[in-house]
């Protein structure tokens, strides 16, 4: 090492503990992760990032809940069953020791702790960069360094490749930008500090070599591929001008200026919004524009944007109505051709919407309540995404922080888990196994008992730890973990009473989808999933102690081993393996102290060499999902079908491999009236499957406009939920007749919301008749637009209310697709985060 580096790093090391203890208040170092998807846009590598936080001791409150319903005693017997048949397998799973003792293998970073970023860079290449960062400042300047680091074997031994990048300081807030599948791109952006140009270092082939250029403008974010060419990449400038390169950042074509939003769209569409007065602080006043051919041709097919996001097959937008006080959120289902006004209750100005989740089947839509309630209701939609359905009342969305634990349950079809506030103001836990048809509490586990807040200690519910809990500083280390290879498995941490508890959480473990639950592990853990759910690991949470040990389970959370990975303990910050929970290897990252400084170490298992052989066909058992009423003809019958798969018995100690794939085997099933939600004017009742006709609608023609024609409704009160494949059975006739005459969807605007051949003439004729049948429509909106556990609300109907009653329209808009995680939050109560 040369002197200089040699004075460097002691200069560092001096410096840095007195930081880091201010950082902290006095106390010991605590470490978060943060996961983010890699490419921006269309990033093949999953990016996970430790960087040391400040995690304070807050005193909170129990909280307390209502007792939920009683156990499925046919899933709560097989879960028992099972429990105690693996007792013997516990005792029969030996020798892994010295297997585990031979393929543990273990890495010391050469570089001063900062922070450290991981990118898998393709799928199973065993590729994984790893980027350390440092900073300190130093009077009015900052001193920084970070190295890069490669390893092409799953993390079982790095090497280091700094000088590939000629040592340039990387900026960790951009991560490493990842390429799509696996195109073996890799981008890194510098810090060239007093230049207007920024310096980018860009890889094809896996990260083994790097190229660099500078660029004529200084990037605003992480630059985005698309998805299905890596070669094209979009960015903004912090000049917010949308720049786009054709052949991976040899060469740049500006296509717009004062672009404040850009996104990517299916194939080679790139949506975006544009100010024309150059302010992007300027909401509402924003112009929707999209382009097919990486800007050469720009079509506007959006005004008075407010913002605008993707989900599924859907395009969103928030749009400012005409009198510039209150947005309304339309939706597009060809690309931004033609719009639809979102058939939702309007909101004020305190309130706002929520994109839950959205595929191509439908919508999962928050609406907030009036105030600072910290609830709302969620909606779903039909296939148009247009015509909305209430789901579930009170549901948990916190105005300060942007917090839901809406979680869309990956490793089973419909399945979605989410928070209520309970009048006691407790938080429950309520899932959906058809896609927000009906929901229902979590049953308590077997092997778990009724805590404190339980008034009935015999009857109560699990209550899923997530992202509220989070961000309230309860001790929950990791957010509920699904895979879509690991059909039916879910981990997450929780707590069994009336409500979610404030005490140390345990880990519990479904395995059919949430209808049963297992006590599996006490206490915090982090944990993943491997070998598509074959293999579980977990490492207890310990906030001041270095750790030692993993545990890991071969039966889905039943059974549990203990390994001791290390002799030389390391303060614990996380564990990484390469997304898709379809590889082996497994890395448990942490660090060690010296006298003078703290550094990473990567400590990486492979557990294939536990399994002696390769899973066949009689390790493989069917199973029938959704089955909970094996005496029931339609026992397992769920969005109109049933699904039986093979999945590993839990007796087997073997290998799924990466190779597997899972086998499914669909058949469809007669309609039943639990195929249907209630259409516009009806509603459930209580425990019944029947629609009932509101008395206020009898006799009314229902008509509605919708892709620029007007629609005449014809129904007996049930529509099919979004996604249903039931045939035959029970089929309710519902006729939508066009009444060949043409409309405007948009009608809070004097302006056509995209390019329209509708002549002024009938948009102000439409206007006029609304507005007179505005005032005999208030009384009857505020009645049932608001109310009704299945009503789906009717877009002139909706505009009565908006117009006659004077109420606000969405003022926010927020969209959290795919992902369980917390909104990205903004101080502007009036910002839209449609992502």
């Amino acid at each position: 090492m040369s002197s200089a580096l040699r004075l460097r790093r002691c200069l560092f090391a001096l410096l840095a503990p007195p930081l880091l203890l201010l950082a902290l208040g006095g106390n010991l170092e605590d470490f978060a992760a943060e996961e983010r998807g890699g490419g921006g846009g269309g990033g093949g590598g999953a990016v996970r990032t430790w960087r040391l936080v400040q995690r304070p001791v807050e005193r909170l409150q129990r909280v307390r809940g209502a007792p939920s319903a009683v156990h499925d005693e046919h899933r709560v017997r097989r879960r028992r069953r099972s429990a105690e048949r693996d007792g013997e397998q516990c005792a029969g799973l030996r020798g892994f020791e010295a297997a585990l003792a031979n393929n543990t293998h273990s890495y010391v970073f050469d570089a001063l702790s900062g922070s450290v970023s991981l990118a898998w860079v393709g799928d199973g290449t065993g590729v994984v960069l790893a980027l350390t960062t440092f900073q300190v400042p130093l009077f009015m300047m900052k001193f920084g360094q970070s190295k890069l680091y490669r390893s092409d074997n799953y993390g079982k031994s790095f090497r280091d490749v700094t000088h590939l990048i000629n040592n340039t300081f990387i900026l960790t807030e951009f991560g490493i930008a990842t390429g799509p599948q696996n195109s073996g791109k890799v981008i890194l952006t510098s810090d060239v500090s007093g230049k207007q140009r920024a310096r980018i270092f860009h890889s094809v082939d896996f990260g083994n070599s790097f190229s660099h250029s500078d660029l004529p403008f200084q990037p605003l974010a992480q630059m985005a591929y698309n998805p299905q060419d890596a070669n094209v990449l979009l960015v903004i400038s912090v000049e917010n001008d949308l720049w786009i390169s054709e052949d991976f950042a040899a060469n740049w074509r500006k296509i717009h200026e004062r672009v404040c939003q850009a996104k990517w769209g299916s194939g080679n569409t790139v949506f975006f919004t544009a100010n024309v007065n150059g302010s992007c602080s300027d909401r509402g006043r924003l112009e929707l524009k999209k382009t097919t051919d990486y800007g050469r041709t720009i079509k506007t097919i959006g005004t008075r944007i407010f913002s605008f996001g993707l989900g599924g097959r859907f395009i969103f937008a928030s749009i400012m109505t005409a009198e510039g006080t209150t947005r309304v959120i339309h939706v597009s289902v060809d690309q931004g051709d033609m719009w639809n006004m979102a058939q939702l209750p309007a909101v004020g100005h305190e309130q706002f919407y929520s994109i839950l989740a959205a595929n191509d089947d439908m919508v999962f839509m928050h609406v907030d309540e009036p105030g600072d309630t910290g609830f709302g209701t969620i909606y779903v939609s039909d296939d148009r995404g247009t015509v909305y359905s209430k789901s579930l009342e009170r549901h948990l969305y916190t105005t300060t922080g942007g917090y839901t634990d809406f979680t869309n349950v990956t490793s089973l079809r419909g399945v979605y888990m989410t928070s209520v506030l309970a009048e006691d103001n407790s938080v429950q836990t309520v899932v959906t196994f058809d896609q927000g048809g009906e929901w229902r509490p979590l049953q308590k586990p077997w092997n778990s008992q009724c805590d404190s807040t339980a008034k009935n200690k015999d009857v109560c519910s699990l209550h899923i730890h997530a992202s509220y809990s989070m961000a309230m500083k309860l001790n929950v280390p990791m957010l509920p973990l699904t895979e879509p290879n690991a059909v039916g498995l879910i981990l997450a941490h929780g707590s069994v009473g009336d409500g979610i508890s404030v005490m140390s959480p345990d880990v519990y473990v479904s395995d059919d989808g949430g209808y049963s639950w297992l006590r599996a592990l006490e206490g915090p853990h982090h944990y993943a999933i491997l070998d598509s759910g074959g293999l579980l690991v977990a490492v207890e949470q310990t906030l001041s102690q270095p750790i030692h040990q993993i545990k890991f389970s071969t039966d889905e959370g039943q059974c549990w081993h203990v390994y001791n990975f290390t002799r030389d303990p390391i303060y614990f910050t996380g564990l990484a393996s390469e997304p898709g929970a379809r590889s082996m290897n497994l890395s448990i990252w942490g660090y060690r102290e010296s006298l003078l400084n703290q550094y990473w170490v990567s400590i990486t298992i492979d557990f294939s060499r536990i399994f002696s052989r390769d899973c066949d066909e009689k390790d493989y058992v069917q199973w029938l999902a959704h089955s909970d009423d094996l005496s029931s003809p339609d026992n397992g019958c769920m969005l109109g079908y049933k699904e039986e798969f093979l999945r590993l018995r839990k007796d087997s100690v073997c290998l799924n491999g990466r190779d597997y794939v899972i086998d499914k085997q669909p058949t469809p099933c007669l309609c039943t009236l639990d195929d249907f939600l209630c259409d516009f004017g009806y509603y459930r009742q209580e425990n019944s499957s029947e629609c009932m006709e509101q008395q206020d609608l009898k006799g009314h023609i229902l008509e509605f406009c919708l892709h620029g024609r007007k629609e005449q409704l014809q129904t007996t009160g049930y529509r099919k939920i979004p996604g249903d494949k039931c045939e035959s059975g029970i089929v309710p006739e519902r006729k939508v007749i066009d009444l060949s005459t043409k409309c405007v969807s948009n009608l809070l605007e004097p302006e056509p919301l995209a390019s329209s051949s509708s002549s002024a003439t009938i948009v102000v004729a439409v206007v006029l008749v609304l507005l007179v049948s505005a005032v005999a429509g208030v009384l009857f909106v505020k009645k049932y637009v608001c109310g009704g556990r299945f009503l789906v609300h009717r877009y002139s109907v909706l505009r009565q209310h908006a117009e006659a009653g004077g109420t606000d329209a969405p003022d926010e808009l927020d969209n959290q697709v795919a992902t369980p995680t917390k909104n990205d939050y903004h101080d502007d109560s009036d910002e839209d985060l449609l992502e």
